[in-house]
């Protein structure tokens, strides 16, 4: 069942669906926008077997901050026997991932659709 989302700060919304947390990244993701998602995006890899999708595509604009804060979620859900999908479709936030490798880390989905109908062994693992 999936949830209205509740809004947290103006660059982050979370959810609920099919059973996985859905964090929503908004706007531009820079390092302001970095310190306001933080204390939520650790909130939720703090947990063990963590389900999560990260959403970037209501994301205008991604910096190095934003890449800090994907690669610390990968880890965090990781090291804790979670799951973590990404979604993004923005072409320039694409070309950032695929040059910094982390396309190849954390493979980036079309839809929110396609990262949920994934099956469960893909993590983004190596």
């Amino acid at each position: 069942m999936q949830q209205e989302p509740a809004p947290l700060t103006r660059h982050l919304r979370v959810h609920q669906d099919r059973g996985h947390t859905v964090l929503e990244f908004r706007g531009e993701i820079d390092i302001v926008a970095a310190m306001e998602i933080l204390p939520y995006l650790d909130r939720v890899t703090g947990r063990t077997d963590t389900r999560l999708v990260i959403d970037l595509s209501g994301v205008e604009f991604f910096d190095c901050s934003g890449l800090r804060l994907l690669y610390r979620a990968r880890a965090r859900v990781l090291d804790r026997d979670g799951r973590l999908l990404l979604v993004c479709t923005h072409p320039l936030t694409l070309r950032v991932l695929r040059v910094t490798g982390l396309a190849r880390l954390l493979p980036p989905m079309a839809s929110l659709d396609a990262a949920l109908g994934q099956p469960e062994a893909t993590s983004g693992t190596l």
